[in-house]
Formats: structure tokens, sequence, C-alpha cells
């Protein structure tokens, strides 16, 4: 195997603020993963929150870039548990995973939809997210790109404010989004407000280890709660069964699509709604989600809409949120030159 990485600045459409940081760019790494004349791409985004950038996860993956490309490739399957085995972080086995998911589809002709025995008949529609901003910069940002399922980012101290002044312009679906900035009585006192207002569920109220804040919750809630600061790895769904109605499954953070395949399997074992989110990705990272669509309750994967420019072709997210699946094989996914 030959291995390539290339660090990408994607510039945004608009600021993106949440209730914890705000930026004007993403940084993100592709992994170019090629083999007997075929390239599979994979892609993990710089994470302040996580201390990730770029530059920590190109150092890792040059650390073993000759074990790396000295592996006999077969399967995802078999490449992942060898990532594992070499302390990467669970970002950098992101992006290699999804390279090795790409490649083994081109290999064998296949979307990865249907080598995993699904079809695309049927998928969730993904939400749009309006992140924090003035309540005119939402709105013009709804009028922008009009959409049914809207995901927005709340944590100040007009939220129900907001959900009010934006309900006024669509009878889209909402979802909230408070990235651990509430309480557990916010939440509680919250949840019928916006439930009146048209919401659908809100997705990590509380602080990532708040478990006792999000039993409170659980029992008083009138919305339904999804996890995602508090879902990162396998180990967590467990968990997160006895405190939440579902689970928000980020590709990048449990490290790629092998053990998001085996996180989807065991919340819907548990009883729990599944969703799969985006963190801003490309094309690249987006059109790896989208091959898990039709295993999904939710899906959050408008990351590629976001940005001023892209620099990949996969899939196709069209405007009533229909997703036009390439002819190609694995993810699907061409760099743009």
């Amino acid at each position: 195997m030959q291995i390539g990485l290339k660090k990408y600045v994607l510039p945004l459409k608009h600021t993106f603020s949440i209730s914890r940081e705000s930026h004007d760019f993403q940084d993100t790494l592709i992994v170019s993963i090629a083999l007997n004349g075929n390239v599979g791409y994979g892609e993990a985004t710089a994470n302040p929150y996580y201390k990730i950038t770029a530059e920590s996860m190109i150092a890792e993956i040059s650390n073993i870039q000759d074990e790396l490309e000295a592996f006999e490739f077969s399967t995802p399957e078999k490449f992942h548990p060898f990532l594992i085995s070499k302390n990467l972080s669970n970002f950098a086995i992101c992006a290699l995973d999804l390279a090795a998911h790409d490649l083994y589809g081109k290999l064998l002709k296949q979307p990865l939809y249907k080598i995993w025995g699904t079809t695309v008949n049927q998928y969730p529609i993904t939400n749009f997210t309006i992140g924090i901003a003035s309540i005119e910069m939402m709105i013009a940002k709804m009028k922008e790109t009009p959409w049914p399922i809207y995901k927005i980012k709340l944590g100040t101290e007009n939220d129900i404010a907001i959900i009010k002044a934006l309900r006024e312009q669509t009878d889209a679906t909402f979802r909230i989004d408070a990235n651990c900035a509430w309480s557990a009585k916010e939440t509680i006192e919250n949840a019928p407000l916006l439930k009146e207002l048209g919401v659908e569920f809100i997705e990590q109220p509380l602080k990532a280890n708040d478990w006792e804040g999000m039993e409170q919750v659980m029992h008083h809630s009138v919305l339904p709660i999804i996890a995602d600061e508090s879902c990162i790895v396998e180990s967590d769904v467990e968990k997160c069964a006895l405190h939440f109605n579902g689970i928000n499954i980020k590709l990048t953070k449990c490290g790629g699509l092998t053990p998001a395949l085996r996180m989807i399997k065991k919340g819907k074992k548990l009883g729990l709604k599944v969703m799969v989110g985006c963190m801003t990705e490309s094309t690249v990272g987006i059109s790896a989600i989208a091959q898990l669509t039709p295993q999904l309750d939710y899906v959050d994967m408008d990351g590629a809409m976001l940005l001023k420019e892209d620099i990949a072709k996969g899939v196709n997210v069209t405007t009533k949120g229909k997703i036009k699946f390439p002819t190609l094989g694995g993810s699907g996914i061409t760099i743009n030159s």
C-alpha cells in the first residue's frame, strides 16, 4: 500500500459558533491509500475540544508509515485491529479506516452500503445546522438554505426566544443541540416549551460526565435526549442506554466505520435511537457517513454543505435532503484536482 497525507484548510460559508467555540475555517486531514491501481480516501477533522490537530494526526501516522505500507491489506475489519495496536488517536484511526473502506469497495467495485447488505431505497433525511448567531443572522441562514429539518445550536441566555423567533419563519422540524451548555434543571424546564415549538429532540444538553444530572433529565424530560459528547467509543453505548433515548455516533471520535457499525448494532439492540453525525467534514467524510444511512434513525451529514469550497466529489445531498449516491465503489470518492 501507498499512504498519502494532506492537510486542507476548509473555508466555511459563515462563521460557525456553538456554545463553547467559534470558527471560520475547518482544518482537516485527508488520507489516501493506493493499492493495485485503486485509491481510497478518508478524512478526520481537527477538533480543539478533543485537542486534535491536522498536524498531530500527520505526525502520528508518519511515525508508522512504513509499517502501514507494509501491511498486507485484505479487509478493513482486519486492518482496524492493526491500527488499534499502534496506539493512534481515534481521529487518526478514523481517517485511515475510512480510506481503507473506500479502497475496499473500489477493489470490489461495489458501494459500501451494498457490501454491508443494505439498500438505499429508504434512509433518513439529514438535518441542516444553524450555528449560534444573532437571531437575524440565524433567520438569514435558514432563508439561504430552506430545509425540512434544522439542527439549532443553543447555549445562550435567550435560547427559548431564539426558537420562538425561528419558528415564526418555518414549519420545518427542529432539533436542538446545546453542546453541554445546560443544567439538568434548565433542560427539564426548557423541554415542554421546546416541544410546543415543534422540537423533535434535544442533543447533549449536559456536560459529558454529568451522569447524575442526565438521570434526572431522563425521568422528567418530555422530549427525547440524544447523547453526543457522552458517547465517544463503543464502551460508552451501554452506559448511554441507561441515561439517554438515543446516541449520536461520530466517526472521528469512535475511530471510523468499523467501530461505528458495531455501535449501531449495539445501540439498536439496547433499544436506542441511532444517529450518525458529522464534524464539518468535506465530501470525503460525508460520503462515508452516507453509506450508513440505511441503518440509521437520524443523520447529521451537512458538513460539506457548510463549506465555501469543497475538495472532493462523491455523495451529493440534494436541496430536499435526498442523497445521490455515486456509481463508483466504496464511498465513491474522488479528490478535486
